[in-house]
């Protein structure tokens, strides 16, 4: 229950992708909506497609490098347009987070940085509990379903990835 008796609905949207252009292109949607501040967090299984919509995600951001995975280096920054960055962890290989909890929680308190984090259950403790959660699963080698919750303050995220969803908002 928010202020003044308003009930705050986060949204939850269901978007299919047949190819990996269409996961590049959600991706790139995505980017085009993002303002800086918000924390992206991406769960599926290995291979699920986390690294191609981040691609996308890039793409639609203005980064001025190409996105790769960081499961080796736990961690890569891009410089984007508008002044903003993108920092994409990967903790799948971690067993305990340590000095990069401290690095996530640096990255997520600044409004000029989008994070995306694959992997998040290890750092838990360090993530707002309003984040937008997409989670992929892999239907087979190229259809992808994403469950994207997108938290009440974001709508501009629903609204942006709206051409590719079925929408329904829970309390």
């Amino acid at each position: 229950m928010g202020n003044d008796g308003i009930i705050f609905l986060d949204m939850i949207l269901t978007i299919t992708s047949k190819t990996v252009e269409d996961t590049l292109a959600i991706g790139a949607a995505l980017g085009q909506a993002l303002k800086g501040g918000e924390l992206i967090e991406l769960t599926s299984d290995v291979g699920g497609g986390k690294t191609t919509l981040t691609k996308g995600l890039g793409y639609g951001l203005g980064c001025h490098d190409t996105i790769q995975s960081p499961s080796f280096t736990i961690s890569r920054v891009y410089d984007c347009d508008r002044d903003l960055q993108l920092h994409h962890f990967d903790f799948y290989r971690l067993q305990d987070a340590g000095i990069m909890a401290a690095e996530l929680a640096e990255c997520i308190s600044d409004p000029l940085a989008i994070v995306v984090v694959e992997w998040a259950g290890i750092v838990d403790m360090v993530l707002p509990v309003k984040r937008i959660r997409i989670s992929i699963n892999a239907v087979s080698e190229t259809n992808r379903v994403f469950t994207v919750t997108v938290p009440d303050a974001a709508g501009y995220i629903a609204d942006a990835l709206a051409s590719f969803t079925k929408l329904e908002q829970v309390a």
